[in-house]
């Protein structure tokens, strides 16, 4: 089946012909709906945090934050924009030079309130010798969307969405959402020497341009802040990418006979995870930013968040360590039952089966494991993953955080389900990845790799099948030991289009 060229490029990209036949495997099977107990909801697996929860986790964060712990603020960031700018594309390379769509008259009508409007002007005056006002009188209106999109203007369309001129600000400078997050670290995330740990994974093409923008302004926010940065970067490695498949679930091949792979989808950066070094770790989106004027939700909320995870961990420790102690009272080892199945949500239906050391041996499985604590705001048609009470395949129950492709939506009582949701995740968790001994877990051993995605694509006008794996905070994170917080619609403002730059949110 695997030719000296085939056996070749796996070795470079550092995947064996196991992996490529269990993938293959996958094609063939498909991927199983998960089961579902219930979607999630407010007592029934969402906390809603009230002042006193607010303030006493706040005060739990702010007490291990002045302990020696490493914090990491993790951002995927290897996504180009140029998705944002899928209307002006259209427009550009439509048969007119005025705006016709409603989208069009919003971006036009509207475009001085853009962060990146006085660049673009300047651009403008560069390559056409008018500014922005002058073209759209005369009706080039296209000239302006070319100086914002095209390699000789401002190459919008080719930046990572990271570098983009996001937010104005009153003395004049605009912010990237790189900037942002690096403030937001500075707000929540310093250690107790004032060290602000970043972790940006990138594309291999941007990555330059990337540590070039943290070279040119870091110093800024490091006199700001009082802080010092430690800004590192990694890419989503050639292991993790799929094979891809044809129509019949063989290897695909390009027209030089060489197997064609793709990347696996943000489930590919729980290595990239696994590699850091900390004791807790804040995961969210590049483009889920906001100015200075609304950051106080954000900072409160990452606190809760966090303050919850630290103090459930602490608990499990202990737990933990009283098991390795051993001769646990029967009180001992139901209150530790107790904790598991009401504070961390991980049930098992028939626990009043386990005893002795059978149940010890459960407690300390399920317990030692690890943790997050994930973001949930009321759901309002956002796109985003949904927060479902799941059963595993040992039989237990537990939160899982569940797109809608994982979900029998032929069956009429789980698609009630999946509708009924009254929440979603906008991508915000704080995690814990060390053990109750300070050692990391081995992340990749938590996923469920039965929660992967097959998908339609092409390649040269040929069909093939292309293969995610399981998503980063879906399957990758299955094994975890996972709660979910209510947090507010004001911590959630992601920039899909280049138009949601208009939103209040995001202007000064």
């Amino acid at each position: 089946m695997f030719t000296q060229e085939d056996q070749l490029m796996l070795s470079k990209r550092g995947i064996t012909e196991a992996q490529v036949l269990e993938q293959l495997e996958c094609f063939k099977k498909g991927f199983p709906y998960l089961t579902l107990e219930a979607p999630a909801s407010i007592s029934h697996g969402i906390i809603k945090a009230d002042e006193a929860i607010v303030e006493a986790a706040t005060d739990d964060w702010n007490t291990y934050l002045q302990n020696n712990h490493r914090i990491v603020k993790f951002v995927p960031a290897s996504g180009a924009a140029s998705r944002m700018f899928k209307n002006l594309y259209e427009f550009l390379n439509g048969g007119h030079d005025e705006p016709v769509t409603d989208f069009e008259h919003v971006f036009f009508d509207h475009i001085g309130f853009f962060g990146f409007y006085a660049a673009l002007n300047e651009k403008c005056v560069e390559l056409y010798g008018k500014d922005i006002t002058a073209l759209m009188d005369e009706g080039h209106h296209r000239d302006v969307v070319a100086a914002l999109l095209n390699p000789e203007g401002l190459n919008f369309g080719q930046l990572p969405k990271g570098l983009l001129l996001f937010h104005l600000y009153e003395n004049g400078t605009v912010r990237t959402p790189l900037e942002e997050h690096l403030v937001e670290g500075a707000l929540y995330a310093q250690d107790a020497n004032k060290n602000v740990h970043v972790h940006f994974t990138v594309s291999p093409e941007h990555r330059e341009l990337f540590k070039a923008k943290v070279a040119s302004v870091v110093a800024r926010y490091e006199q700001e802040f009082g802080v010092k940065y430690d800004i590192t970067f990694s890419e989503q490695k050639a292991s993790t990418d799929t094979v891809a498949a044809d129509i019949h679930n063989e290897l695909f091949r390009d027209t030089d006979g060489s197997l064609v792979f793709r990347p696996g989808g943000h489930g590919a950066l729980i290595e990239n995870l696994n590699d850091l070094d900390a004791d807790v770790v804040f995961i969210k989106n590049i483009d889920n930013v906001v100015p200075d004027r609304l950051k106080d939700d954000t900072v409160t909320y990452k606190k809760l968040l966090a303050g919850v995870l630290v103090s459930l961990q602490a608990q499990a420790f202990a737990y933990l360590k009283r098991l390795d102690e051993g001769n646990c009272s029967d009180e001992e080892l139901q209150e530790m039952v107790t904790f598991l199945q009401e504070k961390l949500y991980c049930i098992h239906p028939a626990i009043e089966t386990l005893k002795g050391d059978v149940l010890t041996a459960y407690l300390k499985k399920k317990l030692n494991r690890p943790m997050r604590v994930c973001g949930m705001v009321q759901n309002v048609g956002e796109p985003g993953g949904g927060p479902f009470l799941a059963y595993n395949a040992d039989g237990t129950v537990s939160l899982q955080i569940l797109e809608s492709s994982q979900i029998d939506m032929d069956n009429p009582v789980k698609k009630a389900m999946f509708l009924e949701g009254t929440h979603f995740n906008p991508v915000d968790l704080v995690c814990a990845i060390k053990d109750y001994k300070g050692n990391k877990f081995d992340l990749p051993k938590y996923i469920d790799k039965s929660t992967g995605f097959i998908s339609s694509k092409s390649k040269g006008g040929r069909s093939l099948k292309a293969l995610e794996l399981p998503g980063l905070w879906n399957g990758a994170m299955s094994d975890w030991n996972t709660v979910f917080v209510e947090v507010p619609l004001t911590t959630f403002n992601p920039v899909k289009t280049v138009n949601d730059l208009l939103r209040d949110q995001h202007q000064k």
